[in-house]
């Protein structure tokens, strides 16, 4: 799992995966900073985790080449980003392997410079009446892949952005266990650039 930051999405994934909601495991924490208060999540749940900074590589390819190598040596079936915050140029070989989540409706407000309160704030400042996650596929594009769950709510008059934000993350700790149970499944297809929903085996 990749993080940057305080890693509630980690915990939630933890929590669910303890109690049997989650059908996977967390099996490594790469975070892009060193501070990142996931890390003490990962070590209180007795999971490996690691560092890798942007700021300690040359440019972004070098950085994704470092991220890759910690991916690499623990072999995982899926790749799951949660608030990371550094562009990620994802390897042929984990196509279709790797899953984002977004706080917004993609592919509205998604895209370079969207991310945290900025994108509820850029909600408000539009008018919308509606908002809500995104889990999809990760391609080397900004929040572009294919999208698998959705969740909307509501624009309440008087939100603020910390508002709205809580109101998002409440339904991104929803939709991001069912995209990994769905692909733990086996009922994700990617068709073009949509993805299709298997039925129950």
């Amino acid at each position: 799992m990749l993080i940057s930051g305080g890693g509630r999405s980690l915990q939630n994934l933890i929590d669910r995966s303890r109690d049997g909601r989650l059908k996977a495991r967390v099996v490594k924490v790469i975070s892009s900073r060193s501070d990142a208060y996931g890390l003490v999540r990962a070590r209180e749940a007795g999971m490996p985790a690691s560092v890798v900074r942007r700021r300690d590589h040359p440019d972004a390819a070098a950085f994704s080449r470092a991220v890759t190598a910690e991916v690499d040596a623990c072999d995982p079936d899926l790749i799951v980003l949660a608030g990371f915050m550094c562009f990620y140029t994802l390897p042929e070989a984990y196509k279709g392997r790797a899953i984002n989540i977004h706080p917004a409706l993609l592919p509205s407000f998604g895209g370079k410079g969207y991310y945290g309160e900025r994108v509820h704030a850029a909600v408000l400042e539009r008018g919308c009446k509606v908002s809500g996650c995104t889990v999809h596929f990760v391609d080397n594009v900004y929040d572009h892949g294919p999208i698998i769950v959705q969740r909307a709510v509501p624009v309440l008059e008087g939100d603020d952005a910390h508002a709205l934000a809580d109101r998002v993350f409440e339904q991104e700790l929803e939709a991001m266990p069912e995209a990994i149970n769905l692909y733990a499944e086996g009922r994700l297809r990617i068709e073009g650039g949509r993805v299709r929903i298997l039925p129950p085996r």
